[in-house]
């Protein structure tokens, strides 16, 4: 499994991805971006993109923060992550360009066909969600246990992907309030969506290791079957799209 990392441009930044693919496979295969959690491009996003991609996809690493900015721990990511979140714009140029890194650095590469969607875990759950509302041609947008509220609600129309939310029900990050009003906000707008909720699950639900009481836990079974789901409803927007 190939893991490049890749510099882009990102406004006025460079940024620093990731492209993931098995060098085995022969022939095109779908191109998903990948956003990691308030963490941003480490070797753990890397190592997650090369389970997701297997010989399925080519998988893109994004960076949210820009090359060299790396958050040391959750304090450093809230800063970084926080402003972001508070201005969608600029939240969805950087989701936008890795995208864009993506197609390019796939096609150069004769990687990929036309076939696109995106997944994000936490924070990247909410980059993903933004690049859909941004109306990016995707066929899917998958958030587990992401950001759901928005500082800039979608127009009616411009959600072009069909939207997967993996969360659990007790998740204090993004909790019923925020269901609840992405509900309403991708009903106002048409959006085609599923939301899958786990009882009893926390935040963080798919990250080995998570640990903060009452907050965010790992859960193996969910993890396992928020996989699964991604992958059958990635298949099914595809297959919807040809």
């Amino acid at each position: 499994m190939r893991a490049e990392i890749i510099k882009y441009p990102m406004g006025a930044l460079t940024a620093e991805g990731a492209l993931i693919y098995d060098e085995n496979v022969s022939g095109k295969r779908p191109a998903l971006l990948m956003a990691p959690n308030w963490m941003g491009m480490t070797d753990g996003a890397i190592e997650r993109g090369r389970l997701i991609a297997a010989s399925r996809y080519v998988v893109f690493v994004a960076d949210m923060y820009g090359a060299g900015t790396r958050p040391a721990n959750f304090a450093e990511a809230a800063d970084l992550a926080n402003p972001l979140r508070a201005d969608a714009v600029e939240q969805r140029k950087r989701i936008r360009a890795a995208f864009e890194a993506m197609i390019a650095e796939g096609q150069r590469r004769t990687l990929i066909d036309e076939r696109r969607a995106a997944v994000g875990f936490c924070f990247g759950g909410g980059n993903v969600l933004e690049l859909a509302r941004d109306g990016a041609d995707i066929a899917s947008a998958v958030s587990i246990h992401g950001d759901l509220k928005t500082a800039l609600q979608a127009r009616k129309g411009a959600v072009k992907a069909a939207l997967l939310v993996a969360h659990g029900a007790p998740d204090p990050v993004a909790p019923k309030v925020d269901r609840d009003a992405f509900e309403a906000e991708m009903d106002a707008a048409g959006a085609k969506w599923q939301m899958v909720l786990f009882s009893g699950v926390l935040h963080a639900f798919t990250d080995q290791g998570a640990d903060v009481p009452g907050v965010a836990a790992w859960d193996e079974p969910a993890a396992r079957q928020t996989y699964a789901l991604m992958h059958q409803f990635l298949a099914d927007a595809f297959a919807a799209r040809l």
